[in-house]
């Protein structure tokens, strides 16, 4: 796959809160176990460095155990480092999956935009080298949850 050939996949919402709060909540572990697991999931984070080059290790666990994860039975469990902190601005990620499927191998990246707007923030998530495993239906509802946990979780703060 040549570089005009990787997937891309992106998100976005506009989120009634402050580009400082939205930030905070991407880079501290109590916050990211509250909102960035999709609907119908859960985080348990193992290890985390919220400082750029930092790195982290963290599992999304299925509620329903029928569900099949990359990793295991109902878990999705994967590394990752934060490439780029802008506070306020950009987060930029890079992630692997734990998984012997060669349908999610190979390192994503996550870039995190927060711009301003009036009435808050528009928070953009994109995806590059998304592991073909990854349907982009299921990414792109994923991605929304995740941002809606987001609205819900620094519009209550």
């Amino acid at each position: 796959m040549n570089n005009s050939d990787k997937r891309i996949d992106r998100a976005s919402k506009i989120i009634n809160a402050s580009p400082e709060s939205i930030y905070k909540a991407l880079v501290e572990p109590e916050a990211i176990t509250e909102w960035k697991p999709p609907q119908g999931m859960r985080c348990h984070i193992y290890e985390f460095n919220g400082e750029e080059g930092g790195h982290y290790r963290m599992a999304f666990e299925y509620d329903d155990t029928t569900i099949s994860g990359k990793t295991s039975a109902n878990a999705d469990i994967f590394t990752g480092q934060f490439l780029e902190l802008i506070p306020d601005k950009k987060v930029v990620e890079k992630v692997n999956f734990e998984s012997d499927k060669p349908e999610f191998a190979g390192a994503m990246t996550i870039t995190t935009k927060l711009d301003p707007v009036p009435g808050g923030t528009k928070v953009t998530f994109t995806a590059e080298d998304v592991p073909e495993g990854i349907t982009p239906e299921d990414h792109q509802e994923g991605m929304m949850s995740s941002l809606n946990n987001l609205a819900v979780f620094t519009e209550r703060v």
